[in-house]
């Protein structure tokens, strides 16, 4: 960060220790590592939901590939939204069950509305969208010393 600012955060013990336990669980190094990560996590969701510039992100999917139908939809889908699929990864979990995951790159609201046409096929046993960001409105990740 160009800039450091130090503050003061007041907040009940119990509320506190709840925290530091969390961390602890998570492995972060300091409260303010912590603290850091969550502010940028609730700016790319204000960056999402403005819908405004180019986002990222990812349409994670579970599904059972013995739907042949499915399979040649997926296909499809990507083919008709080349513009927002930058690329995919296809793994085999088992004989009858595929992980897909779709990274995407465009407007908030076509890639919310992709999401929700592919998570919500037939056949598709668990859909997830992960929200990503460039980053470039979230400052600096790593604290000068």
């Amino acid at each position: 960060m160009s800039d450091l600012t130090r503050f003061g955060v007041s907040l009940p013990t119990e509320l506190l220790e709840d925290f530091d336990r969390l961390l602890a669980r998570l492995g972060y190094a300091n409260r303010s590592e912590a603290l850091r990560d969550l502010i940028r996590e609730r700016l790319a969701d204000e960056e999402w939901r403005e819908g405004k510039g180019v986002v990222f992100g990812t349409i994670t999917l579970v599904y059972d590939h013995s739907l042949g139908s499915l399979t040649n939809r997926l296909l499809d889908i990507s083919h008709e939204h080349h513009d927002l699929i930058i690329t995919n990864l296809h793994v085999h979990l088992d004989y009858e069950h595929c992980l897909e995951v779709l990274v995407v790159k465009g407007k908030a609201a076509e890639i919310r509305n992709l999401a929700g046409t592919i998570i919500g096929m037939r056949g598709v046993l668990h859909g997830k969208l992960t929200l990503a960001t460039t980053g470039k409105r979230l400052g600096d990740t790593v604290e000068k010393k």
